[in-house]
């Protein structure tokens, strides 16, 4: 049976669902993460204060399995970034990260009318890589740690699939 994917506007109780379950991910750090209620609260608000930040938790069966936002929110060039980070290893290759994606994008180009979207991944994440690729993202180039892309409304491979 397939899982559904929604998106939900992130609120403090589902940050800290999140934070309680996370687990960091070795391919991005070394450093294991420890929940903590205030560092995660204090976190929280730092993070959603930004309004240049719009933050959704990634519900899947009921359950909050990551979180997925748009950052650097620029209003005037019709531009934006995205990070989407699950919670452990328990929730990865189901396909909620690829499902969150597109829901993120349709309310990106749909509701927020923005043009392009960027994302980048660390070199080595070749699982998000494909992905990014899958949902028509173009690869624009790679720094010593990253590789960049870029998907903008004029050019969705997708596009039936995000209107």
């Amino acid at each position: 049976m397939e899982s559904e994917v929604s998106l939900v506007a992130i609120t403090s109780k589902l940050w800290h669902d999140f934070f309680r379950e996370y687990v960091a991910d070795p391919m991005m750090t070394e450093i294991p993460y420890q929940y903590s209620y205030q560092s995660c609260e204090d976190y929280f608000r730092k993070m959603t204060s930004d309004v240049t930040r719009k933050y959704f938790a990634i519900i899947a069966n009921g359950k909050v399995v990551g979180q997925i936002y748009l950052k650097h929110i620029d209003w005037y060039a019709k531009t934006s970034s995205f990070g989407i980070a699950l919670s452990n290893d328990l929730v990865k290759g189901k396909g909620y990260g690829t499902k969150a994606i597109t829901a993120l994008l349709k309310y990106a180009f749909n509701d927020l009318h923005l043009e392009t979207i960027f994302a980048d991944t660390v070199l080595r994440n070749v699982r998000s890589q494909h992905v990014l690729e899958k949902l028509g993202f173009t690869h624009t180039h790679d720094d010593d740690n990253f590789r960049f892309y870029k998907l903008s409304r004029s050019s969705l491979r997708l596009s039936n699939a995000l209107r």
